[in-house]
């Protein structure tokens, strides 16, 4: 996998037209993030536009329900051909082994390629305090994020979200054949916005992530081909 292949962008706009203009600008990028603001509004017309084009897809809904219901949810979002799907591994095992077993469902009976299914270890907006005293998790972040991602592992998930600064831990134990995903990366140009747990793409890609979630710091930039550039052009040293 080349070093434009491990980026990913995230569509956060609130419309259709707004994600085909953003598409549209930024031809190059192969791999587009939907998010909740987006899917709510536009539903899988989005999926089919992206599809069209021949893009990848990381669907983003975190979804986070009753085993039951993950599993309706999974088998419908699976038969969309997407990539990448997101489930909180505050779910359960019960409720990720369903949706593992779902989403190998749902894209065979649409006849497409079943998406890699990732679970969120922790937000990356969440502190270590947080987790503490708002969420009173009793052990240290790195740790919290690990325990998640070894639940996710052995409900027969492909990979976990993770923060950079947890990556190089959730690599070593988990293994190479666990997909990592990183989002909160933030080049050393670019602002760290609310992301509170950061690295640059480099010190990401080094320490073990295999896809990494560049938003802001290309999307808002006064030239985003420019930034994007820059982003590629520093990952070919070391992707």
């Amino acid at each position: 996998m080349n070093a434009e292949q491990r980026i990913i962008v995230p569509l956060d706009v609130s419309d259709v037209e707004s994600a085909i203009a953003l598409v549209d600008q930024l031809p190059q990028i192969g791999f587009w993030k939907v998010g909740l603001e987006l899917f709510t509004s536009t539903g899988p017309k989005i999926l089919e536009v992206l599809k069209s084009r021949q893009k990848r897809i990381f669907l983003d809904l975190k979804f986070h329900d009753i085993p039951n219901t993950v599993a309706g949810a999974c088998r419908s979002a699976a038969s969309h051909g997407v990539d990448l799907l997101t489930i909180h591994a505050t779910s359960g095992i019960d409720a990720l082994k369903a949706a593992t077993e779902a989403a190998q469902e749902g894209a065979a009976q649409a006849g497409v390629k079943p998406p890699k299914l990732i679970a969120i270890t922790l937000l990356t907006s969440i502190s270590a305090r947080q987790l503490a005293f708002d969420l009173k998790i009793p052990l240290e972040l790195p740790e919290y994020a690990l325990e998640m991602a070894l639940l996710a592992q052995d409900a027969g998930l492909d990979g976990a979200v993770c923060s950079p600064q947890e990556v190089a831990q959730l690599r070593q134990t988990c293994g190479d054949d666990f997909l990592l995903v990183c989002p909160g990366v933030r080049p050393t140009w670019a602002e760290k916005g609310d992301q509170k747990r950061s690295l640059t793409p480099a010190q990401a890609i080094i320490a073990g992530a295999d896809y990494l979630v560049i938003g802001r710091p290309i999307t808002t930039a006064t030239e985003p081909e420019l930034a994007w550039k820059r982003i590629s052009e520093e990952l070919s040293t070391v992707a």
